[in-house]
């Protein structure tokens, strides 16, 4: 390790780590645009379908922070997955996971663009729908700028943003609780409420929760920030732990708030409601300071997620440009800052392209479906891999510390709650007990075919690598402190 190859130690602590996992899991915009997905299947039982996924993804979170206290590097899931499987392994996952965290940027932007525009268009007619991507590209430019300015400014600009959003989304919830007086009831917590045509009971409660597990993707964000954490191998793994618990507090305890606000017998129309945004119209029901506040928080959300995201992919692409599985250009750091200057350059290059090229082509919305469904897709295939690594590494490395339970039955069970949301992400039907998922029409599935064709490109690129330079890829599996 050199000072030219060595991000900055010790320059965040826990608190900002934690704000890292948190802004990566954008609760603000998964409160309002994700999880209300769930509620034509889960109806009004959807709180319970939230605890639920909360449930299942705190295997894999187990998993990734039993991996992250003794492995503390910038490579994380990758690095993870190399040390506990392969080193071949480890550069298909940071190779898939690489091309994930790229794409939050033209993702969580375009969301903000038609957001703004729209929200804009709605209180001043005249003002034009079209202009959203003038806002996607300010808020792509103003990300890569603060992420530029070094890991301490962008964790403690994303720690302020991620407490706005979740303060606006709670507050708010409080105040719906209050306002629902006697139509409050725990049942929402139980099946009974699980109505919806062709998913009654049980099978409508883990329909749903599917669609709430997809809304825990970040959680382990704080993982490559490792080599600039204090002590990380006490940091981190605490870090993802209890930004995971308390989203899944959070989202809980706001999908009842919203359950009973709207009401339980008709929650299966929630995510219809308000022309497609339905907490907003919950907050115009209250006041329109809230609706105000509700739409800032949203803002805010995107904007912090981007910001995480921006950190994991530069972290990413600087660990294997480091190791020589990326081009070694990409781990060139910023002098003055200490940010892998080209790795964001590139990701700043490709922000802008995905998100104005799909939202010119499709629209901002559509544009939004297609990244997210490319995402989505190989996000799941990472933390899946990620739990059979954890099986891996301490059967291999170390096991006078193997625990059955907590290194073998909860990274199985982490896999197996991970197999639906993987169908429904990739339109994969037919399979027994899964009726919900559907095919993904065009253009959403052009993301999936596109996240299969980079799948493609990175076996020929493994091949090349082990054939031209076999060390680049057992680098991944080196751990850089």
């Amino acid at each position: 390790m050199t000072t030219e190859t060595q991000l900055q130690r010790n320059a965040i602590g826990l608190r900002e780590v934690v704000f890292q996992s948190i802004c990566s899991m954008a609760p603000g915009a998964a409160i309002a645009a994700s999880i209300p997905f769930g509620a034509p299947l889960a109806g009004g039982a959807l709180p319970l379908a939230v605890i639920f996924a909360f449930v299942g993804i705190f295997f894999t979170a187990s998993s990734i922070g039993q991996l992250a206290k003794h492995i503390p590097s910038s490579g994380s899931v990758a690095t993870y997955s190399a040390i506990g499987l392969r080193p071949w392994v480890g550069f298909l996952v940071g190779w898939g996971y690489a091309a994930v965290e790229v794409l939050i940027v033209p993702l969580v932007m375009l969301q903000l663009g038609y957001t703004v525009a729209g929200e804009w268009n709605s209180k001043v007619h005249s003002f034009p729908l079209g202009s959203w991507w003038v806002f996607t590209a300010l808020g792509t430019i103003l990300v890569c700028y603060t992420v530029w300015l070094g890991i301490r400014t962008s964790a403690k600009t994303a720690t302020i943003l991620g407490f706005v959003e979740i303060a606006v989304f709670a507050l708010l919830s409080i105040v719906l609780i209050v306002k629902a007086g006697g139509h409050n009831t725990l049942a929402v917590f139980t099946p009974k409420y699980a109505t919806a045509a062709g998913f009654h009971g049980w099978s409508g409660v883990i329909a749903g929760s599917v669609f709430t597990l997809l809304a825990f993707s970040g959680f382990e964000a704080a993982a490559p920030m490792a080599e600039e954490t204090e002590n990380p191998r006490r940091n981190v793994p605490r870090a993802i732990m209890i930004a995971t618990v308390c989203i899944g507090v959070l989202y809980a305890f706001s999908t009842y708030a919203a359950d009973v606000a709207y009401g339980p017998s008709r929650f299966t129309g929630f995510a219809a409601s308000a022309n497609g945004v339905p907490w907003d119209g919950l907050a115009n029901s209250v006041s329109i300071v809230f609706w105000a506040l509700v739409l800032f928080a949203i803002i805010n959300s995107t904007l912090a997620n981007a910001i995480a995201g921006t950190n994991v992919f530069t972290r990413t692409a600087f660990a294997f440009g480091r190791a020589g599985a990326f081009p070694k250009s990409l781990a060139k750091l910023n002098e003055k800052h200490r940010s892998p200057q080209n790795a964001l350059i590139i990701q700043l290059i490709l922000g802008l392209v995905i998100a104005l090229a799909l939202g010119a082509k499709y629209g901002p919305t559509t544009a939004f479906g297609i990244v997210a469904t490319g995402l989505v897709v190989v996000v799941v295939v990472v933390y899946a891999i990620t739990n059979l690594a954890c099986i891996g590494y301490f059967a291999k490395h170390r096991r006078e510390e193997r625990h059955a339970g907590l290194h073998i039955v909860v990274p199985i069970l982490g896999f197996i709650f991970l197999v639906p949301g993987f169908m429904n992400a990739a339109g994969i039907t037919g399979v027994p007990g899964l009726k919900f998922v559907s095919a993904l029409p065009a253009p959403l599935s052009y993301g999936a075919w596109a996240m299969g064709a980079w799948a493609i490109v990175g076996l020929v690129s493994l091949l090349v690598l082990r054939s031209k330079s076999p060390d680049s890829v057992d680098a991944v599996a080196f751990v850089h402190e």
